[in-house]
C-alpha cells in the first residue's frame, strides 16, 4: 500500500463513535464506500482505523475541494450517509483539511 500523499491535496477526516451491532451490514456499506470512492474523479487515497471502545477515524484524501464536495453528493454515498445517522453511528465529526505539507518515515526492521 502506497500510504504516502503528495500535496497540495484536501483531506476530508471523519471521526465517529460506532453504534453497537449491525456489524455485518455496516461491513457490506463501508466496503462499498471505499470502492466507490476509488472510482471517483479526484481521489488518491484513504486510510482508516478503528479502536475496541467504537470510535473510529477515516480520512479520504482528494485532489481538491470540489472533488472531494463531489463525493459527498454521489447518490450511494448519500444513502449510506443516512443509514450511518439511522443505525450505524452514536455521533461523528466530519472535518476537511487542505494538506499543504507532509513527510513520511518507514523503518527498515
Amino acid at each position: 500500500m502506497d500510504r504516502r500523499v503528495k500535496p497540495p491535496c484536501v483531506a476530508v477526516i471523519f471521526t465517529s463513535k460506532r453504534l453497537p451491532g449491525n456489524d455485518v451490514d455496516y461491513a457490506r456499506v463501508a466496503e462499498e464506500m471505499e470502492r466507490l470512492a476509488r472510482d471517483q474523479p479526484g481521489f488518491i487515497h484513504v486510510e482508516s482505523v478503528r479502536g475496541a471502545d467504537g470510535v473510529g477515524i477515516t480520512i479520504s484524501y482528494w485532489e481538491s475541494i470540489e472533488a472531494a464536495h463531489a463525493w459527498g453528493k454521489v447518490p450511494a454515498h448519500q444513502l449510506a450517509q443516512k443509514l450511518g445517522r439511522e443505525k450505524f453511528y452514536q455521533w461523528f465529526d466530519l472535518r476537511v483539511a487542505e494538506i499543504r505539507t507532509s513527510r513520511s518515515f518507514t523503518s527498515n526492521e
